[in-house]
């Protein structure tokens, strides 16, 4: 966590700011605090996209829904205020560091941490989707590695945000890796297909260390997305069948989140059944 910046404010709606946690082409996110102490991750949309009166509709209506997630492996939204000078989302603060991090640092997962990451995942796309929310934006930096079980972060403005990302000059090579070919080409009507595409990806992440597309820029990132192969080497045989039907490029190929779970719990762990986590910071580390 940074401090806060002069020019940063000292409160957002009820919270109390205590340090800046990052920053992305989206907005800042901060580390506040209620009150009672109770601690949340606050991310404020930049100005640009505050004075667009088409974002704001959409950002209202989708942090109306994500309020409805519920669920375990998700960082539930707090607060949020689409009415504000800037708009701005509270979620719960989850401490732990992202499977981008984590596995940049350490390397990749062993395969039963890989499939503890995948359940997890999967279990929160289906809280997301019974909302009728698709994330748009699940990738490594957007799964948290907490105590107890992975997280999946920033979802309730992903529509809201969806244009800008695809249109915005700097938007990151990281981000573009995950994209199902359905954003890559630009499809404004996206289906929970989408998120499976993108899960696939974070499978291969979590498991081999890669991104299953590459390129040399942002453009020939999504030009491999919506029409090259996945590189799956280096996923263990138990998962590599199941990273690759989630990046099927037909959405209709892909496998559904109900079909991707029944999997998951009866074929690819040691000991059938849903995972456990032990509970210690670093159980994705132990579990290899």
């Amino acid at each position: 966590m940074e401090q806060l910046d002069p020019r940063d404010p000292t409160s957002i709606g009820p919270f109390t700011l205590l340090g800046r946690l990052g920053a992305g082409g989206m907005g800042r996110v901060y580390l506040g605090k209620l009150p009672s102490g109770r601690r949340v991750a606050i991310k404020v949309v930049h100005e640009h996209l505050a004075a667009d009166p088409r974002f704001r509709v959409r950002f209202s209506q989708e942090v109306g829904a994500a309020k409805a997630v519920g669920g375990f492996w998700t960082a539930a939204i707090v607060d949020a205020d689409p009415n504000a000078p800037t708009p701005w989302l509270a979620s719960e603060y989850i401490v732990g560091p992202t499977l981008e991090t984590a596995i940049e640092t350490h390397g990749p997962l062993g395969t039963e941490a890989a499939r503890i990451v995948l359940v997890g995942l999967t279990e929160a796309l289906i809280a997301i989707h019974r909302v009728r929310l698709i994330h748009r934006d699940l990738k490594p930096a957007n799964v948290l590695l907490a105590q107890d079980g992975p997280r999946v972060i920033d979802f309730g403005i992903a529509r809201a945000l969806d244009q800008a990302r695809l249109t915005q000059p700097g938007l990151p090579i990281g981000s573009a890796s995950y994209m199902s070919p359905e954003q890559a080409l630009g499809t404004t009507t996206l289906t929970p297909a989408s998120d499976i595409f993108s899960l696939g990806g974070v499978l291969v992440f979590a498991a081999a260390g890669h991104a299953p597309f590459t390129g040399a820029n942002v453009y020939s990132v999504l030009l491999a997305v919506a029409n090259g192969q996945p590189d799956l080497t280096g996923v263990p045989a138990r998962l590599a069948g199941i990273a690759a039907a989630c990046l099927a490029k037909d959405p209709s190929q892909r496998p559904t989140t109900a079909d991707l779970l029944d999997e998951l719990t009866r074929t690819t762990a040691t000991t059938p059944g849903r995972p456990s986590v032990d509970r210690r910071d670093d159980w994705w580390l132990r579990r290899r």
